[in-house]
Formats: C-alpha cells, sequence, structure tokens
C-alpha cells in the first residue's frame, strides 16, 4: 500500500493507521459561485437495480450465534456482514454436523478459517484487480461487498484511492455503499479521489450519486480536501505539474457537482463579522438575490463594495478630457442617474470607450461604478 500512502492527509488507507494532521492549511478561494440544489436522480441507479435484480422475494433466515448452544466443526464459510456502525463482520457459518448455517462474530471463528474467506478479497481491493474482483463477486459466495477492515474501510476506498476507474464501477454496481465512511477520519471514497487526485474516479463516483458534501470527522468535505491539498502543493515545480493539473481536474468535478457558475452583478448589502461575513449579491442571470459568504465571492467585486463603490448601468459615453496624473476621464450619461459624471478610464467599461473613440453615435449599454 505504499502507492496510498503519498498524502498525510489520507493516511486512513495506509495499513498501519496512527498519523493523524493537527494542522493544515487554508482552502483557496473561488468566485462567481451560486449553489446548486443537491441532487439525485430520481431513477434507481445501476447498483441499487443491481441489488434489486439479486434480492430474492423470500430470503432464507438464520439464526445468530448462541454460545450456550452446541455446535459441530465449521464446515466453511458461506456469507458474510459487515455490523452496524463498522464495528467488526460477522460469518455465516456452515456446520460439518446437521445444525442450521448460522451467524457467527469474527472474533468467535478460528483466524486461519476468516483468512481463506477474506485475503483474496482484500489482496484483490488493494491491488485494484478488477479480474479478480469480479471472479469473486461471481461466484456468489455471499460476501458482502460493504466489508470492513479492522478500521472500518470498504474494498471501494481502497479501489478509488488506488485511481482504478473500472474496480470502482465493478464494486458500486454490485451494489457497494459509495458513501460509506471509515473509521479512521470520516473519510469516504470521494475523499480518497479528491486527496489521491483520481479526477477520473471523482467524475465516476459523482455519477453513482455520491455525496460531494459528505464531511469528515474534521468537517471537510472532498471538496475542501481537494483544495487543501493543492494549496499545499509548490507551484512552479515541474515534478508537481501533472499532481497540480490534476487536483484541478479533480476541483472543477466537485464544484460541478455542488455549485453552478452564475456571474454575479454587484454587491447589495453586507452582514455579519470575522469569518462569517456574507454578502447580499444580485446575479446576471436574474436569478433572485443571495446571501453568500464571503469566500465564495471575487475578491475584486468584494473589495469594491468595502471601498464603497456601486456598480451601476452607463448608457454611453459623452466626452473625455485629462484627469489628475494626465489619465483620461470620461463623461458617462447614465441610465438611472439624471446628471451625467467624470470617472476615471478604469471605472467605465471599455465597449462604452471604444464607441465613444470610433465615433459611433448609437447608445451603447454597460457597466461603470458609480
Amino acid at each position: 500500500m505504499e502507492a496510498l500512502s503519498v498524502n498525510p492527509s489520507l493516511s486512513g488507507l495506509k495499513l498501519a493507521h496512527n498519523h493523524r494532521p493537527t494542522t493544515h492549511p487554508p482552502f483557496s478561494l473561488f468566485a462567481h459561485l451560486r449553489f446548486r440544489p443537491h441532487h439525485r436522480p430520481h431513477l434507481l441507479s445501476v447498483a441499487a437495480a443491481a441489488v434489486e435484480s439479486q434480492s430474492e422475494p423470500n430470503p432464507p433466515q438464520f439464526s445468530d450465534y448462541d454460545q450456550d448452544e452446541t455446535y459441530g466443526e465449521v464446515k466453511t464459510i458461506i456469507g458474510s456482514r459487515a455490523l452496524e456502525d463498522n464495528a467488526g463482520m460477522e460469518y455465516l457459518i456452515e456446520w460439518e454436523d446437521d445444525h442450521a448455517p448460522t451467524w457467527v462474530p469474527a472474533n468467535l471463528i478460528a483466524a486461519d478459517v476468516v483468512a481463506e474467506y477474506e485475503n483474496p478479497w482484500w489482496i484483490a481491493a488493494k491491488k485494484a484487480d478488477d479480474r479478480k474482483l469480479k471472479e469473486i463477486l461471481d461466484s456468489d459466495d455471499g460476501r458482502d461487498v460493504d466489508a470492513v477492515d479492522s478500521d472500518g474501510r470498504t474494498a471501494l476506498l481502497f479501489v478509488a484511492g488506488l485511481g482504478s476507474e473500472s474496480c470502482v464501477r465493478t464494486l458500486v454496481e454490485a451494489g457497494a455503499d459509495v458513501n460509506h465512511r471509515d473509521n479512521g477520519g470520516g473519510l469516504t471514497a470521494l475523499h480518497m479521489a479528491a486527496g489521491y487526485v483520481r479526477p477520473g474516479v471523482a467524475k465516476v463516483l459523482v455519477e453513482f450519486g455520491a455525496d460531494p458534501e459528505a464531511g469528515d470527522d474534521r468537517g471537510r468535505t472532498p471538496l475542501d480536501l481537494a483544495r487543501e491539498v493543492l494549496n499545499s502543493t509548490p507551484k512552479g515545480n515541474p515534478v508537481q505539474f501533472a499532481r497540480r493539473l490534476g487536483l484541478e481536474s479533480v476541483i472543477k468535478i466537485l464544484e460541478g457537482a455542488i455549485y453552478e457558475y452564475v456571474e454575479v452583478d454587484k454587491i447589495m448589502e453586507r452582514r455579519g463579522k470575522g469569518n462569517n461575513v456574507e454578502y447580499l449579491v444580485k446575479w446576471k442571470d436574474g436569478g433572485d438575490n443571495e446571501w453568500v459568504k464571503a469566500a465564495m465571492i471575487a475578491e475584486d467585486l468584494v473589495k469594491d463594495f468595502e471601498d464603497g463603490l456601486e456598480y451601476a448601468e452607463a448608457e454611453c459615453v459623452l466626452g473625455r478630457r485629462d484627469g489628475e496624473e494626465g489619465k483620461n476621464e470620461y463623461l458617462v450619461k447614465w441610465t438611472d442617474i439624471e446628471e451625467a459624471t467624470w470617472e476615471p478610464e478604469e471605472n467605465v467599461d471599455p465597449e462604452l470607450i471604444k464607441a465613444f473613440e470610433s465615433g459611433v453615435e448609437t447608445p451603447l449599454t454597460g457597466n461603470a461604478i458609480a
């Protein structure tokens, strides 16, 4: 598993999990984003359909292990299931005598019996061996595709971290839980894809309905984690160039699953203090005004608002003059202000200036800062 030990923030995939980072760099900022309502397809996913097709109308019922009852010798394991809260595994035991099959906790079964059943599965998962995983699943050995290891990790988390799109599809189509969280930090398969820079896997998981807003035990979403890793990856280093490109691809995929890009027209109001500052923004597409966290708005828009500047609609430029330090100023006619005003060049829409300089008489409409 050395291949999965690159990013210390994702050490939950190591075989020996002892490291938990205590600090992490700030997340990078982004702009012009609007929350997209959380979407889940109304139709059954391929995974759900697969599980439904495999279910029996009247599945056989088996009793749980009773330590006061006498059982014969173990013949073989014919099924497995994960306990609630990733607490461990139980196995359906077929006995040598005539006793009915019984669900028995893993700690009550000889280690070599469990190993014979489990080792091929975990070896295939940790090698991202799609052929072997399919072979085991096709053997119909009663295996729980969401079987957990001692840290509550499923095969899906391993293959996602290793970047195997084919293995991810195989497991999800067999019914694997795409939103399973491990016990070593609350990481999901999407966290693995984000932290280990697997854009292809991230895309597949999102297509299968993985929740891009699921937080780990520190509250980080997969998108937060991808930004964190990108922020800590050196710029200008040729060795890290491909890694940065991969992280940017992951971020784009996850942002696309959470947000829709909409251009901000202007900031209307401000509220809150410190890290809780929000701005009421007007969208250019005519959508309802919304309160948006400061970190989600372009820095130039925030700065203009905080400096007391306000975007207004200009009809056309009427004149030009030399301003302070020889810089051009333009006389702007406004659509909602009766009196034209002189504005520095940087506050006027370049298209309006171009129309004025070229002698276009037909008024144009653009933005300027009043």
